[in-house]
């Protein structure tokens, strides 16, 4: 199924439950929808589990990227969404069903993607730096060079705590290298203290978000994301 279809069959499932529970008029039609405003943006996201979601929260319609999807389509912007997460997965290490980033980008990235985001991985606190920069200038690479038009935008690990541990700083440091040598954008969740003095967003594990967590998240990434969006030709 392609991606349009999805997106297409998500809005009609997403408009049909609000003519169904809502006590106001019926929105516009479908179709009108579509043929106002902005196009379609295409953009692939590739993360860990913060991005998958977790028993803790952020699954399904709780997720950040859903909801970043429908805080930038109340925008005028629509978003066919590629999303190829894996709990566990870094640049540099294999997630739960053994891919790196580079995997993912591979499954998620299209030619028609207007912009490519990289999230995380606070997983790969105990890659060599060495390796953990080729592995991150692989996966930018493949990007490129799949979706030659697109943006990239690299969010680099979040931590929920003002402690941050040497070795996730280590990987905040070579990530941004390698973003920024393949002309990427880089955001930095550490300098920007996300989820620190908010224990309230992180579940009882410690280490992920939940629900609120996730839109929290969503919040902090749809401008972004928007941002990148609003600079296509």
């Amino acid at each position: 199924m392609s991606r349009l279809t999805t997106f297409v069959i998500s809005l009609a499932v997403v408009f049909g439950v609000f003519c169904v529970f809502s006590e106001h008029p019926a929105p516009p039609r479908l179709y009108d929808i579509l043929s106002r405003g902005s196009g379609l943006n295409h953009v692939a996201v590739i993360g860990d589990s913060y991005t998958t979601g977790t028993d803790e929260g952020g699954q399904g319609p709780k997720a950040w990227t859903a909801r970043t999807w429908l805080t930038l389509d109340h925008q005028g912007m629509y978003i066919a969404p590629d999303v190829a997460s894996e709990g566990r997965a870094g640049y540099g290490v294999r997630g739960d069903h053994g891919s790196v980033f580079a995997n993912l980008t591979a499954r998620a990235v299209r030619p028609d993607d207007a912009l490519v985001v990289f999230f995380g991985s606070r997983n790969d606190q105990n890659v060599d730096p060495a390796l953990l920069a080729e592995m991150a200038r692989e996966a930018f690479d493949l990007a490129r060079r799949t979706a030659a038009s697109a943006r990239i935008l690299v969010i680099g690990p979040p931590w929920p705590a003002a402690d941050v541990p040497e070795t996730v700083l280590r990987v905040r440091d070579v990530v941004s290298a390698q973003a920024r040598a393949a002309g990427a954008a880089f955001v930095d969740p550490i300098a920007e203290r996300w989820f620190v003095g908010r224990p309230d967003l992180i579940g009882a594990d410690g280490v992920h978000p939940n629900d609120a967590g996730h839109a929290y998240i969503a919040d902090k990434i749809a401008p972004l994301i928007g941002a990148q969006l609003a600079w296509r030709p």
